[in-house]
């Protein structure tokens, strides 16, 4: 991955930034947070349930709020991030709410170099492989964090969503479903801020479902299930409408919004 340092690089610096903007914003309401709120959302909880006692990898967990949430409901956890300052900031959030979640800064592709014990869950979520060049290593790298009949489970942004460009306010379908090029985009504010003036660098990757799944299953994961749906907790793309359950949809429903997967170590 010598040939992606530059890449992850700015990313880095570009989540950093973020980590900092996102801890004071609405979007992640850190006081409410910190009396009690959980940010875990129903597909997570449904799939995952009872996780007392279970010990769980949260891979690519920013500044830890679904980690410590996760140790609230009674997992033992530990959080990997690429962002100094995101992992900083969730140390000091542990501490703060007399937690005892676990967090590692490094790329989640060297996961398995910082981190040498096994987990009943690894998890991810809501934004995480599209930072990925490659899917061959991180599922290699999941497979060696989960114990034998051990739970993968990934709840993502769907593919077909990654095809448009949304800088412009109106989404336009510009990248390839299975797109290998990177794709680098620069603009002012963020997901949880648009009104922040940071300015935000990024290089990313699309994956198509097809690539997700073989990646898994070649590491030696038993796909489960594989789902997609309509909805998304998350009213982070434009003209999305609101539903009766608190979730948000396109105005047309032409195509899923996320996707979900678990596996199992065989």
């Amino acid at each position: 991955m010598d040939s992606y340092k530059n890449f992850f690089e700015v990313n880095k610096a570009t989540w950093n930034e973020k980590a900092k903007v996102h801890a004071e914003s609405e979007f992640y309401s850190l006081e409410s947070f910190k009396n009690g709120k959980s940010t875990l959302m129903p597909y997570e909880l449904e799939t995952l349930g009872d996780v007392t006692g279970k010990s769980l990898l949260h891979l690519q967990c920013h500044f830890g709020l679904d980690t410590l949430s996760w140790n609230r409901l009674g997992a033992q956890c530990v959080g990997v991030d690429i962002s100094d300052e995101a992992i900083k900031i969730a140390k000091s959030l542990n501490k703060e709410l007399d937690l005892d979640t676990e967090f590692v800064c490094c790329n989640v592709l060297d996961t398995s170099e910082h981190i040498s014990k096994t987990f009943d869950i690894v998890h991810t979520s809501y934004g995480t492989i599209g930072w990925l060049p490659d899917l061959k290593p991180w599922a290699i790298m999941i497979a060696e964090r989960l114990v034998k009949g051990g739970t993968f489970h990934i709840v993502e942004f769907h593919p077909i969503v990654w095809m448009f460009d949304y800088l412009d306010g109106q989404p336009e379908m510009k990248y390839g479903y299975n797109q290998k090029d990177v794709i680098y985009e620069e603009y002012e504010g963020t997901y949880a801020d648009q009104n922040s003036k940071m300015i935000s660098k990024e290089y990313a990757w699309n994956h198509g479902l097809g690539e997700v799944v073989t990646a898994l299953t070649e590491a030696g994961l038993h796909i489960d299930f594989l789902k997609e749906h309509d909805e998304s907790p998350y009213d982070v793309l434009p003209d999305l409408i609101k539903t009766d359950s608190g979730m948000y949809k396109t105005k047309d429903g032409l195509y899923p919004l996320l996707f979900e997967i678990k596996a199992t170590k065989k």
